[in-house]
């Protein structure tokens, strides 16, 4: 594997790591402002 190749693979990987988080983050986000449960459960 060249490191072109290598510097690509890597890229993306962190790229759908960063998906993933910022998704998280949004979804924390809204639920502080609407007082939802993060994961959907209810724990009361």
């Amino acid at each position: 594997m060249k490191r072109a190749q290598k510097r690509i693979l890597i890229l993306i990987i962190l790229i759908m790591i960063a998906a993933v988080c910022g998704r998280l983050a949004v979804r924390a986000a809204m639920n502080l402002l609407l007082g939802g449960t993060l994961f959907g459960g209810n724990f009361l």
